[in-house]
Parts: structure tokens; C-alpha cells; sequence
């Protein structure tokens, strides 16, 4: 069975995109483990992308989910040929920070689980808005 998912109100996506920003950003400056900051951060940042995307677009969701999950492969994908080292100038921290550094299958792992729950929820809430 297909189903269709509606997008939820731009005013949702906002908050979700500021919520997730501080708690990725809290992440990258506080903590420093082996599973928050590789696993979790990779899972929420997916997330935080997808609420930026539907924030500034008018996107399907289906649509809005595919595109995260296959930037997100990409960025990880260049990591292998250690794209950081090969453009022609010193780039600036924050360009280094979201190309990383080296490959992880965990991370694609990561990115996938962060989409299907992002469906999840994009379900979630438009079941719940029927019912009003």
C-alpha cells in the first residue's frame, strides 16, 4: 500500500532544525566519546538537514527524504578519495567539519536509521493530524 505523506507546517521543520542544531552543536563541543559523537551526531544530522530542506522548500516528503539520504552518501562516498586533500586551497574548519575525514560504513548505517526514523515520524504526525 502507498501512502502519502503530507508535509508538515514550515513553522514544524523550523523547530526541529533549531532544536537539532543546538543539540549537534552541543555534541561537537562538549562531548567526546565513541558513540554520541560518531553514531548519534551522524543519525541526528541527517535530520537537522531534512527539517533545513523542508524548511526552505516545498518538497515532497518522499522526495525530501531520498535527496538527505543521497547527500549524505555522497559527502561519505567523497571521504574515500580524501576530498579535503585534494581541493586546490586550505578550506575553511566548518567546510572540513562537514566533509569529514574518513569513510565509515557505520556512517552510512547511521544516515540510513536517521531517514527511516524521519519517515517514521513524517508518518507518525500525519496520522495524527487525520484523526483531528
Amino acid at each position: 500500500m502507498y501512502l502519502k505523506l503530507k508535509r508538515n507546517a514550515t513553522k514544524n521543520y523550523l523547530w526541529g532544525f533549531l532544536i537539532l542544531l543546538i543539540i549537534e552543536v552541543f555534541i561537537a563541543r562538549y562531548v567526546i566519546d565513541d558513540f554520541v559523537r560518531p553514531y548519534l551526531g551522524d543519525f541526528l544530522v541527517v535530520i537537522l538537514i531534512y527539517c533545513f530542506l523542508m524548511m526552505i522548500s516545498k518538497i515532497a516528503v518522499y522526495k525530501g527524504l531520498l535527496i538527505v539520504l543521497l547527500f549524505s552518501f555522497t559527502i561519505e562516498f567523497l571521504q574515500i578519495i580524501d576530498i579535503v586533500n585534494l581541493l586546490p586551497y586550505q578550506s575553511p574548519e566548518f567546510i572540513m567539519i562537514v566533509l569529514g575525514s574518513s569513510f565509515s560504513l557505520w556512517d552510512l548505517v547511521a544516515y540510513t536509521l536517521g531517514i527511516i526514523f524521519t519517515g517514521i515520524l513524517e508518518d507518525y504526525f500525519n496520522r495524527k493530524n487525520e484523526k483531528k
